[in-house]
């Protein structure tokens, strides 16, 4: 007899979005992005609202009427939560839910979450928790609403009833604010930790990371890069770890490639913070591939995203190449001709059908080698670990053997010509 599947109820959710006056939604949808989040974190999306005005409103956001047409709306839909693509006060939040009846959650709130979900290592367990909580502690008081509420409702509300419930959330930001100094301390450990690590393979490796919007197709291209069996999914920050593997180039040199977490736009500054000791790859590395879905309608807008990120990790200005991804998707060649034309430095790939991967490979290769340093050197035999490490972090443009050495004309890494300084030939022969 079959096992009965078990029904997993997924949350009814209504999307809020605000926009310019001047916003043509024909155009574009501005809460497609939204909703891929809302369905990553496991909602199903039942419908949306648009607003548009200027500025919001301080009390709700959007304004005593639009949040009576969201009561009605809820109610009508049975929605479980409102989720707004913006950040909320905790005010705001507490006029929503009280004038609407239903949960109200933001922007910030719902990356947080997805991030909390799909946190597998200790490291990225503990730098989810400090960013939730962090954005936990000014909404304490939400937390303990319902005591004013049940004060109110039994009439003694007044002076002598404010204690308790006041007490415990001082008790509870006090604990909180005790977790985060800690969580903060074992956040730095694990990054001067991770930074050593990282700092001992950049002294031995020429380093390349990925970095890009999350969903841009950076795991698909590590996989293609180095066949590291990286899981790759359709649904966005499906990769919070990084992951580093070697990527052998058709010269012979061996790079180190890392793929990390996808960015964002708005992403929360507490979650960049709290990320530092995973982007420790992003911050060392010799060279950044930043891989753009050229075929996304928001494309440019994504790449600013992705520009400011790296500002704030102080990498706005590391060696970095653009990689125009998913070019397959593209039928109509003009349309290729114009992505050049705006991006004229860029190389068109599509990770899924290796396309442009070989261009990547030679420009790469070039870059590498404008690092390296040519030399002449007779290599005793007896140098069997030098020999090796030569065969990998050397381009060996020439090798005879000469009695007990082999004399090799080759090109080096910087790092290692005092390994090989006894050893070579003064003239250059």
């Amino acid at each position: 007899m079959k096992q009965a599947q078990k029904t997993v109820y997924l949350e009814r959710a209504w999307l809020v979005g605000m926009v310019d006056p001047d916003t043509d939604l024909r155009r574009s949808d501005p809460l497609a992005e939204l909703a891929s989040l809302a369905e990553t974190a496991g909602a199903d999306v039942v419908g949306r609202t648009f607003q548009k005005r200027e500025r919001p409103d301080p009390r709700t956001f959007v304004g005593s009427g639009k949040a009576s047409e969201l009561s009605r709306l809820a109610r009508e839909n049975r929605i479980d939560v409102l989720i707004f693509d913006h950040d909320l006060s905790p005010a705001q939040v507490r006029s929503l839910e009280k004038e609407i009846g239903r949960r109200v959650i933001d922007r910030t709130e719902l990356i947080l979450d997805i991030f909390a979900t799909h946190a597998r290592s200790k490291q990225a367990k503990l730098q989810v928790e400090l960013a939730q909580l962090e954005y936990d502690l000014p909404r304490m008081a939400k937390m303990w609403s319902h005591i004013a509420g049940e004060q109110q409702a039994g009439g003694a509300s007044g002076i002598g009833m404010r204690g308790p419930g006041e007490q415990q959330l001082e008790s509870d930001r006090r604990i909180a604010r005790k977790k985060i100094t800690d969580l903060k301390r074992e956040i730095v450990e694990i990054q001067k930790r991770k930074r050593r690590e990282v700092e001992a393979r950049g002294a031995e490796n020429f380093t390349v990371s990925l970095v890009g919007y999350t969903n841009a197709g950076k795991s698909t291209l590590m996989n293609a890069l180095t066949a590291a069996g990286v899981l790759v999914e359709d649904r966005l920050f499906s990769t919070l770890d990084t992951r580093t593997r070697i990527w052998a180039l058709s010269s012979g040199i061996r790079t180190l490639l890392s793929d990390t977490v996808g960015f964002i736009r708005n992403l929360p500054h507490d979650l960049v913070t709290s990320f530092h000791a995973t982007l420790e790859e992003v911050a060392q590395a010799n060279l950044l591939l930043h891989v753009v879905d050229a075929s996304h309608p928001e494309a440019e807008e994504q790449i600013a995203s992705v520009n400011g990120v790296l500002g704030e990790l102080g990498c706005k200005d590391s060696p970095t190449l653009l990689l125009l991804n998913k070019v397959d998707r593209f039928r109509d060649p003009v349309e290729l001709t114009l992505l050049r034309n705006r991006h004229p430095g860029a190389i068109l790939i599509s990770a899924a059908t290796r396309a442009g991967l070989d261009e990547l490979d030679e420009r790469l290769r070039g870059i590498v080698a404008d690092r390296l340093v040519d030399i002449v050197a007779d290599i005793p035999h007896s140098e069997g670990k030098l020999l090796a490490e030569l065969a990998v972090h050397a381009v060996v443009l020439r090798k005879e053997y000469v009695n007990e050495h082999a004399r090799m004309a080759m090109k080096v890494p910087k790092r290692l010509l005092w390994k090989i300084e006894k050893y070579r030939v003064k003239d250059g022969a």
